[in-house]
């Protein structure tokens, strides 16, 4: 009965019906009999090809492949030479970390791209030490545009000379790179890169470098630091370490905040005035130093006691890592425009970090000491004592610098008891972050003595 209809049956009535309609319609225009889509296929073109996108890269199930390097023969290209000499380096400062933290072991995974290439990315998270710390080798191949070949260089190099606007750079690239973050605020941070490129033209050139990130300073770890890359750079040439601290301190700028990402190192890119054996000696010499520069430091200061407001400060201070590494990094601004595999471009990154909003450290505190370090670089390593140089003991004291003890105890705007460096679950409550505060894991004195041995010998 008409009656019995109600408005919400109406509804779906109607609704019912204009799906059916627009099925039949479809049905009638992809059917083999449609005029429009058989003009549609014979004028159609074929899809044109695609950028390398950061999905391309397709995982490899179990071992790792020898060589990630196509189409070269043999072992004696620098390509197959770099490739093999980052992959040591690669697992004997990983098994070094390992050994150090005692409690995680990194993860590896290992992945292809369709035109060549792939890499191995290996990840330790959560460790006793170690919050995070990640080593990536990437082999790559490829077209990328002129603006990513030279984001990848040092500003004013054209490595794309002799190539139309517009037109690709056909290149290889390898490189491996690395962060380390760990728990303790008195342990610094710490990031290398070495790298190999080359372009179908010819043209071939090394980069890299090794810095540190602390959040306190502690003077004799940052000289131990600066003066383990001296030694390297004087081996090779006694011009390498003046010219590449310097260049690290004006590379790791934070532009827009006035100060540095940490307190430098050694940075050197566009490498090529030389024979490539002695540019490949040198690179090759920066990586194994990173072990015996970085890994005593850290056993050192893992077991230090440090308070909530102390922690909040590394997170702060990682806030700026994350400025710099998203909006100057090259390594970072190259991976993303050459559709480079997103999770090994941001592994970098650290897994917490914070803004607060206009924090400026009370003077004189050690959060003070070292933010002028960040604006105002030193020289960590003292010249030789020339005849015009007064000896240590004439010249004007230098500025006090804080010891590990006073730094854990110090008094902060929020001061605080130190707490024990033993795993609690004690949860800063000023950062709203969600984890423990203290170091995790106590490492033995007898083991931090036998780390530091292992790496002076």
């Amino acid at each position: 009965a008409k009656g019995s209809i109600t408005p919400t049956m109406r509804f779906v009535f109607v609704v019912l019906v204009a799906a059916a309609r627009a099925g039949t319609a479809a049905a009638l225009s992809t059917g083999p009999t449609s005029k429009t889509t058989l003009k549609a296929s014979a004028t159609a073109t074929p899809p044109a090809k695609r950028e390398p996108r950061w999905d391309d890269h397709m995982p490899i199930t179990g071992d790792a492949p020898e060589s990630l390097v196509r189409g070269v023969d043999g072992n004696e290209s620098m390509r197959r030479r770099m490739e093999a000499m980052l992959r040591e380096g690669q697992l004997s400062i990983t098994k070094a970390i390992e050994e150090l933290d005692g409690e995680a072991t990194f993860s590896q995974d290992a992945w292809t791209r369709e035109n060549g290439g792939g890499g191995i990315s290996m990840v330790l998270k959560d460790g006793g030490v170690f919050e995070k710390a990640g080593c990536s080798l990437s082999v790559v191949y490829g077209e990328m545009p002129q603006e990513a070949l030279a984001a990848a260089t040092d500003r004013g190099v054209d490595r794309a000379a002799g190539l139309k606007p517009g037109e690709k750079v056909p290149f290889f690239a390898c490189g491996l790179s690395s962060v380390m973050h760990p728990r303790n605020p008195m342990a610094p941070t710490m990031h290398f890169n070495y790298r190999y490129f080359e372009t179908d033209g010819g043209v071939w050139w090394f980069g890299g470098g090794t810095d540190v990130t602390p959040s306190y300073l502690i003077e004799e770890d940052i000289k131990h630091f600066h003066q383990t890359y001296k030694d390297v750079c004087d081996k090779h040439d006694p011009e390498y370490y003046p010219k590449f601290k310097k260049w690290a301190d004006e590379y790791f700028l934070i532009k827009h905040r006035g100060e540095t990402r940490g307190l430098g190192g050694i940075f050197f890119d566009d490498q090529n005035d030389k024979d490539p054996d002695a540019h490949f000696n040198f690179a090759k010499d920066a990586l194994n130093a990173v072990v015996p520069a970085y890994v005593p430091i850290v056993a050192k200061r893992a077991n230090s006691d440090f308070t909530p407001e102390q922690k909040a400060w590394q997170q702060m201070r990682r806030g700026r890592y994350v400025e710099f590494n998203l909006v100057y990094d090259r390594g970072t601004v190259f991976g993303l425009k050459t559709g480079g595999r997103i999770e090994s471009i941001l592994m970098s990154l650290p897994e917490t970090a914070r803004w607060e909003y206009n924090h400026i450290p009370e003077p004189g505190s050690p959060e003070a000491e070292i933010l002028d370090c960040f604006k105002n670089p030193r020289d960590w390593v003292e010249p030789p004592l020339s005849p015009s140089r007064p000896p240590p003991s004439k010249q004007t004291p230098r500025r006090r610098v804080f010891s590990v003890a006073a730094i854990a105890g110090a008094a902060t705007p929020h001061a605080s008891a130190p707490v024990s460096r033993r795993r609690h679950g004690v949860v800063g409550p000023c950062l709203g972050l969600g984890f423990r505060v203290g170091s995790r894991k106590k490492i033995p004195s007898s083991s931090a003595a036998d780390v530091a041995r292992s790496c002076d010998t």
